[in-house]
């Protein structure tokens, strides 16, 4: 008998193919809207994380100034001595190592090609707080680091740029006034949504930068490297501590410098990413109430329209519940054919928008399957009434019906 109620079903659906489409398209929007944003809510939270664990796992950013700027709008804070960073490795308990970082923009130049770009000072350490591995060449040497030998990584933005897949190691460019010689190539970290490039760089010994390019020992930020046998917020509170005394800040003074947990930074960015995603997923599922209504109507409609076909069917002995599940399958197969398009166009969108969007596409098939097991819920529970009236119709009344 199911068979049959299911082919009749389907049957119906066909005589009308166009309202039939039109009936099942609330829900195919509602279907494609969730799976989209969902699914690119959750690409972005993933490329979030990846962006912020480039930037190390248990490190600390400190900078001087209240934020990412100066703050307010008095002088300019003053930035750290070397002194700092050594008094921050020898006597805060839990610090693994400390990379001092100068920087400074100038033009590479190789064999007439150039390119601007940003010109990072540090020490091996650099390379200890947030690991980057070389996909050519070596790192500094001790003595090379010692003495401020003009030697330079250089990142995979700027290979590409001047020596377009050519071989870089081993090479000579000239970077600002100096000739540099190259011995490694960073390997592809690839975009951060709020730092530009990150391989649009070229990182040279601390001091080499200072003395060529800076003209002074000023360190405009470190990155301290935590134990992660210690917790981070006892080891900032430390940091902070020490840096207060050392810059004579006293009383309620507020500080003059600030220091950003990368965790805490992933955390609120991921606990950011993920509301939008639930308040324009809410939204979109809008679409499914209204696609639901639509099929309500629909079959009314069709009751009205059926009225007399129904009542010959219950004259010659078919029961109310056979008519009543007879409306109620063609309700949930026109909701879960607008679920199974609402599918088909949901993948089609995220893959047109992850590439502009700069994420990567990901299935998750529990969306997928919730949102098509929403689709048929929403397919009896909208498709019931019509069905129950059907099947309350009166034999005699029905064949009456004009």
């Amino acid at each position: 008998m199911l068979a049959t109620t299911f082919l009749l079903a389907i049957r119906s659906i066909l005589r009308h193919k166009l309202r039939s489409f039109l009936t099942t398209l609330g829900i195919i929007i509602g279907v494609g809207a969730v799976v989209t944003m969902v699914t690119l809510g959750q690409a972005t939270t993933a490329a979030v994380q990846k962006q912020i664990s480039a930037l190390g796992t248990n490190v600390l950013q400190v900078r001087p100034g209240q934020g990412f700027g100066r703050g307010g709008g008095g002088p300019r804070p003053p930035d750290f001595k070397p002194d700092d960073v050594q008094a921050i490795a020898d006597q805060i308990a839990g610090v693994t190592a400390v990379a001092p970082q100068a920087q400074s923009t100038a033009t590479a130049i190789y064999e007439g090609a150039n390119w601007s770009t940003t010109i990072n000072g540090t020490t091996s350490a650099y390379f200890q707080v947030q690991p980057w591995p070389l996909s050519a060449g070596r790192g500094f040497t001790g003595p090379e680091e010692q003495a401020g030998k003009a030697v330079c990584i250089i990142g995979s933005t700027v290979a590409q740029n001047l020596y377009r897949g050519g071989a870089a190691v081993g090479t000579r460019m000239r970077i600002g006034g100096i000739s540099c010689d190259v011995i490694g190539v960073l390997s592809t970290r690839g975009q951060a949504g709020f730092g530009g490039d990150q391989d649009d760089v070229v990182i040279m010994p601390l001091k080499a930068v200072q003395r060529r390019f800076t003209g002074s020992t000023d360190i405009r930020l470190m990155l301290v490297g935590v134990d992660e046998a210690y917790s981070t917020a006892t080891v900032q509170s430390g940091i902070e501590d020490l840096l207060r005394e050392r810059r004579n800040i006293t009383g309620s003074k507020t500080d003059d410098f600030n220091i950003f947990d990368t965790k805490q930074i992933s955390d609120t960015l991921t606990g950011t990413t993920t509301l939008l995603t639930s308040i324009v997923t809410a939204v979109a599922a809008i679409s499914l109430l209204v696609g639901g209504i639509g099929i309500m109507n629909i079959m009314l409609v069709s009751v009205t329209e059926r009225t007399r076909e129904i009542g010959i069917r219950l004259a010659i002995g078919a029961v109310a519940r056979e008519v009543l599940l007879q409306f109620l399958v063609e309700a949930v197969a026109l909701s879960c054919l607008g679920g199974l398009i609402g599918l088909v166009v949901a993948q089609v969108a995220i893959l047109s928008l992850a590439p502009l969007m700069q994420v990567t596409w990901i299935f998750v098939p529990e969306i997928n399957m919730l949102a098509f097991g929403i689709s048929a819920v929403i397919g009896v529970v909208f498709g019931y009434f019509p069905a129950r009236r059907a099947a309350s119709l009166n034999p005699i009344d029905a064949l009456r019906h004009e």
